[in-house]
């Protein structure tokens, strides 16, 4: 299963930020190890570095995506994605994008703890737990 990751579950593992953290890393560990297709939008790795390194240092914050990148594919934001986030109808643009990308680079669901937001996705949407038991249950 090819999962596009919000920033928000992402950031749930870097910061730490409790009571999210754990089952965030079991869905990382997934990815790590190969049993889920991991993929980041583009906007993700930027907004995940900035938020590094005004928490850590910059070298720190390099060192922390250099480690994503080695373990999730990048989805591209280009102006096709740009121009069909406008027009999906979700509240929030950030969304809307990350949605497009997901799309656009093949993804088959987006995890994330917003899952409100993404009320008129057209891809499936999971809450970090759902996307584990969903993983859990085709093994």
């Amino acid at each position: 299963m090819r999962v596009l990751f919000d920033t928000n579950v992402v950031l749930d593992v870097l910061l730490d930020r409790e009571p999210h953290a754990e089952i965030a890393a079991q869905l990382l560990s997934l990815v790590d190890s190969g049993r889920l297709d991991g993929v980041l939008c583009a906007t993700t790795v930027t907004t995940i570095h900035y938020l590094a390194s005004k928490a850590t240092t910059p070298g720190e914050a390099a060192r922390q995506v250099r480690e994503l990148l080695a373990m999730f594919a990048v989805a591209p934001v280009d102006e096709g994605v740009l121009a069909s986030a406008l027009d999906l109808g979700l509240a929030d643009y950030e969304d809307a994008v990350l949605h497009e990308a997901a799309a656009a680079d093949g993804a088959s669901a987006i995890v994330t703890r917003n899952g409100r937001d993404f009320m008129k996705a057209t891809l499936p949407v999971f809450d970090p737990g759902e996307l584990l038991a969903a993983v859990a249950a085709s093994e």
